[in-house]
């Protein structure tokens, strides 16, 4: 079998070797059915086992319980751009937004298209998106303030959640660092993420809602962009992404076994810091984040000039090193480290860098 190469991609991400082995044990017959999970039907008691046990794997990591619904939707995070201010931002109520970076921009830009009155309570677009604001001032009658997370893109990722005053839903974007830490995830209101990150394959996207947000959503929205709709339906209004669902379940089957998200955070971070030592230590490879911000997840940083930049993408692809070129919006280099990336993989890239340096400099 060939030696599988370090994926360092943002996005669709790399996956714990150990569950595409389950997959690949599986892929003809599920568990002695004698047919694929991409065959089975979504309607058969099977599957339905299935995706029950990905909504209770849901709830265990993030310490919720029923007043939550856990939905697996379709659309990716930028349909939740949309179906966020369609369901939550009443007549009279304005939609808050904190801009850190291009997919909160994005966001922004869908609440302005269906013609909602949007406020941005603070960003960071000052200073190119390098720091998460510390303040943000709200608008009158807000109908919820919305975060991104961690921002894919620019490296960037909350510390602390925002305090809010009570009765102002906070809604966020976890995307690229959903699962990699414990959060108090019962503060949120909605959390949504696409799963090709840091959770699973491309075509799931996660949604966790509080119950009670539910009674207040819009009427007459898009039967499939109205959140109720899927949460009676338990997210078969529509055949789902079975598939893409099962999968999501062994992988947080995989965070449960490496011991929840105490543990994850403990690799993350050792992982995280083969890079912020060598950022920290040096003049020649620099990250672009002020330090407090820094993501575990997405590391952008710069080399001293765009020919060193090729130069050390070139070479780090012949070595086994995938997916490092920084975001075409943004340039230099990036690397994701992801749940699900090996700590080898962080250290031999760390050694490398190093040894780049010493022969370039």
């Amino acid at each position: 079998m060939a030696k599988r190469a370090y994926n360092f991609s943002a996005g669709p991400g790399v996956l714990p070797e150990s569950v595409l082995r389950e997959v690949q044990e599986e892929m003809l017959d599920y568990r002695g059915h004698g047919l694929s999970v991409m065959e089975m039907s979504h309607r058969s008691p099977v599957y339905q086992g299935i995706i029950d046990d990905a909504i209770n794997r849901v709830k265990r990591l993030m310490k919720i319980g029923d007043d939550y619904e856990v939905l697996f939707l379709q659309g990716g995070a930028s349909t939740q751009f949309l179906m966020i201010p369609m369901n939550f931002c009443q007549e009279g109520k304005v939609a808050n937004y904190i801009n850190t970076g291009a997919w909160s921009t994005k966001a922004i830009a869908e609440a302005k298209k269906i013609g909602k009155e949007v406020h941005v309570a603070a960003t960071s677009e000052d200073k190119d998106f390098t720091y998460i604001p510390k303040e943000f001032n709200l608008s009158e009658n807000p109908a919820y303030l919305h975060i991104t997370t961690n921002n894919t893109i620019r490296g960037t990722e909350y510390k602390h959640i925002p305090e809010l005053p009570a009765g102002v839903p906070i809604i966020a974007d976890m995307s690229s660092n959903i699962f990699s830490k414990p959060l108090d995830f019962k503060r949120f209101d909605v959390i949504y993420a696409g799963a090709q990150k840091n959770m699973g394959p491309a075509g799931v996207t996660l949604v966790v809602i509080k119950k009670e947000m539910l009674k207040t959503i819009n009427k007459n929205i898009p039967t499939m962009l109205d959140y109720s709709i899927h949460a009676s339906k338990g997210s078969m209004f529509n055949t789902p992404p079975t598939f893409a669902i099962y999968v999501v379940g062994k992988v947080l089957n995989w965070i449960e076994e490496m011991g929840g998200l105490e543990a994850i955070e403990k690799r993350n971070i050792k992982k995280a810091d083969y890079m912020f030592n060598i950022f920290d230590s040096s003049d020649f490879f620099r990250g672009t984040v002020v330090p407090e911000d820094r993501s575990l997840m997405n590391i952008p940083f710069r080399l001293p000039s765009e020919e060193l930049e090729k130069k050390f993408l070139k070479e780090a692809t012949e070595s086994g090193f995938l997916n490092i070129k920084g975001h075409r919006s943004v340039g230099g280099c990036r690397v994701s480290l992801y749940n699900s990336l090996p700590m080898r993989a962080a250290e031999d890239l760390a050694k490398f860098m190093i040894e780049f340096e010493k022969n370039n400099k």
